[in-house]
């Protein structure tokens, strides 16, 4: 990301991250503190920090630890069916994902690598965790955080997590949504982060 940074001429930024992006939100964050002027963190976990031991022990999100030897045979041909378990159970409304959208991505995890490079995002959360704890030595983050949560997901929580790696955390709850914020309530999500960039 620095890399980007650089090769784009920007010299700040602001980091608006979603879920995964959060990962690596926070690693950019915490590496290149002159860089990064403000976060906002949505409805993602980050390995290895606060409550991450009792995320990962929650049967719901069986996926994290899903993996071995033969869990891209297991789900060979049947990437709709995997994918369909995060859009219906981690939505308030699994309407919010057409057939258009579900079928275009279902396609792309079935081409050669998909299924393995989407298992390798879990695959690392160790690494993830320690790299975090790293960071963490080096002390909180000093930008200011705008930690977001769906009503019918994380809520609240994404700011308590926060409070574990930042000084200035502001939290909010996207109403009528879960974890697919832009997917589900495009329209306050929006305003919020909007409103925190400005």
């Amino acid at each position: 990301m620095a890399g980007v940074l650089d090769a784009l001429g920007v010299a700040q930024a602001a980091l608006v991250t979603h879920d995964m992006g959060g990962l690596v939100g926070f690693a950019v964050a915490a590496q290149q503190r002159d860089r990064v002027t403000c976060w906002v963190a949505m409805d993602g976990p980050l390995p290895g920090i606060g409550p991450w031991d009792q995320l990962t022990n929650n049967p719901r999100l069986w996926h994290v630890g899903f993996g071995g030897p033969d869990m891209e045979r297991l789900v060979a041909g049947r990437e709709r069916i995997y994918l369909d378990h995060f859009w219906n159970d981690f939505s308030a409304d699994p309407a919010a994902f057409g057939e258009e959208m579900r079928a275009h991505y279902a396609a792309l995890y079935g081409l050669p690598g998909g299924m393995r490079a989407g298992f390798a995002q879990f695959a690392a959360f160790a690494q993830d965790a320690a790299d975090n704890r790293g960071f963490l030595e080096q002390g909180k983050l000093t930008v200011p955080v705008l930690a977001v949560g769906g009503e019918a997901s994380s809520g609240a929580m994404v700011e308590t997590l926060m409070r574990f790696v930042a000084d200035q955390v502001e939290g909010a709850v996207v109403p009528t949504a879960a974890h697919w914020l832009m997917e589900e309530n495009p329209e306050a999500t929006v305003t919020l982060v909007q409103r925190f960039l400005s």
